[in-house]
């Protein structure tokens, strides 16, 4: 019989598909074996009464990046934000090498490359962030970013320094589709933020509860038909990213009843926040500002409809941590106007735990839709299954033991990111992981980090199944059609 270096006993494993009880052994940082009763190996963890998942895979997080408001770093390098991860139960991150207007694509990923490796305690791959889609960009940087596993991008229909007209935008699907890279839109029309926003400031009212208003819901509905549409066009597969919405997640859903590859992803501040977080007293709302904002406890029940119907494919943190101080979310001063405020939230170490404690402990999801939705699908989306999401025979041993009845009330200083503070502070949640492992080592135990600064691997992404076009042209973009015309 093989040996191993760790054996997990006794514990309910629970993946995507099913559930059942047994060992699971470890040798050389993979899964070698899932069977009842198997032999003592040389590290022992006791499972019994807990549950075994897979490691969750965050697959969208903003660690060590700039603002698009101003100059403003985010709270969280790649040691604090991949340390909180891990303590909330995720063992592969997938954070942003960002290119802002008038960047080389090429060098600000060998700068997040140089950043990440020295700091990460767990595997880490990057999306890309394509905001100036220059020839060099298009045609070199890019295509070759792909071929070294950078399979996805992620492209913005607003904010001054990242958007793309939509003569941009079919050119950057042109080329995911030339290339076979996933494409994640953030969709909300620019043009009805900026007019809203101007007239808001025009009137006095710029306290931060008005980025609730600037944002209007209809800015986020007409942008994700408008990037479906598109989309469309150029058979192209795409994700629409942080969803708040009842009826941006209509578009989505009646895209993929039309048989479109159209993915959905949304996140815990769509569940548990409202836009009255923002109304506080002084420039406490900030705290709450994000994009897409916070929509009315209305949009709860229809977002957790989506998660369960399976809209949204993806539950992510959209992890964008900034200071309640001058380095963040102060950074204009005291009193900052709402357009001056740097957007996001925390949440990657609390969105494993804040989705099973109000998903699977009340019975709007299952458990394994709770495994699909934070690690399964992430990784089949974006090219790491089997090697990561799920507990098999050959996969990496990132595992995630849960106690699924510790009772938790959220505190700050219960975290292990650098914001100061959390939006979901003095919530009790029930289920928590307790021991996690990351490729076979143990990386979390008894509350305490067992991992060094640096250990993390940068993981490059095949070309999934799921950004492959479904070659299925509309008649205008069909050679056969068209009266022969070749535009893809």
């Amino acid at each position: 019989m093989d040996s191993f270096d760790t054996v997990i006993r006794g514990g309910t494993i629970v993946t995507a598909a099913d559930s059942t009880q047994c060992d699971v052994g470890i040798r050389g940082g993979r899964i070698t074996a899932l069977a009842q009763d198997l032999p003592v190996a040389g590290h022992e963890i006791d499972a019994r009464g807990k549950l075994v998942l897979p490691g969750g895979v965050e697959g969208h997080c903003h660690i060590e990046q700039e603002s698009s408001v101003g100059n403003v770093m985010s709270a969280d390098d790649f040691f604090t934000g991949t340390r909180s991860a891990v303590f909330g139960g995720t063992t592969t991150t997938l954070s942003f090498a960002a290119q802002m207007k008038g960047q080389s694509l090429r060098k600000v990923v060998d700068d997040y490359h140089a950043l990440a490796a020295s700091k990460a305690v767990i595997d880490y791959g990057f999306h890309l962030i394509v905001s100036d889609p220059t020839e060099q960009t298009m045609n070199e940087h890019l295509p070759a970013l792909i071929k070294e596993g950078m399979t996805s991008f992620k492209v913005y229909m607003t904010y001054d320094s990242l958007k793309l007209d939509d003569h941009q935008m079919l050119d950057v699907l042109a080329t995911a589709r030339q290339h076979g890279a996933m494409v994640m839109i953030h969709a909300e029309n620019h043009d009805m933020i900026r007019w809203l926003t101007q007239r808001l400031l025009q009137g006095g009212y710029d306290a931060p509860k008005f980025h609730a208003i600037s944002h209007v819901e209809l800015a986020e509905d007409e942008a994700t038909h408008r990037a479906i549409r598109l989309s469309e066009l150029i058979d192209v597969p795409i994700l629409i990213v942080h969803v708040s919405a009842s009826e941006a997640m209509a578009e989505i859903r009646r895209a993929q009843t039309a048989g479109l590859k159209v993915y959905g992803e949304t996140c815990p501040q769509y569940l548990f926040l409202t836009a009255s977080d923002l109304d506080r007293e002084g420039a406490e709302g900030a705290k709450y500002c994000c994009s897409p904002p916070p929509r009315d406890a209305s949009h709860h029940d229809i977002i957790w409809q989506g998660l369960a119907n399976g809209t949204f494919q993806v539950f992510s943190s959209d992890h964008a941590p900034y200071r309640f101080d001058e380095t963040g979310k102060l950074a204009a001063g005291p009193n900052p106007t709402f357009p001056q405020v740097a957007n996001g939230v925390p949440g990657i170490e609390l969105r494993l735990p804040l989705l099973f404690s109000e998903g699977v402990g009340k019975g709007r999801i299952d458990i394994q839709q709770f495994v699909a939705l934070t690690s399964t699908n992430v990784a089949k989306i974006y090219g790491l299954l089997p090697r990561k999401g799920t507990i098999a025979v050959g996969s990496d041993a990132d595992i995630a033991i849960w106690d699924p009845d510790l009772e938790v009330t959220v505190t700050w200083d219960l975290l292990h990111d650098n914001v100061g503070y959390t939006p979901y502070e003095g919530r009790k949640l029930r289920g928590w992981p307790v021991t996690v492992l990351s490729r076979g080592r143990v990386a979390v135990e008894d509350s305490e980090l067992k991992v060094e600064r640096g250990s993390g691997q940068f993981l490059p992404r095949y070309l999934s199944d799921a950004a492959q076009p479904l070659n299925r042209l509309v008649p205008e973009m069909d050679v056969n059609r068209n009266f022969g015309a070749k535009i893809l």
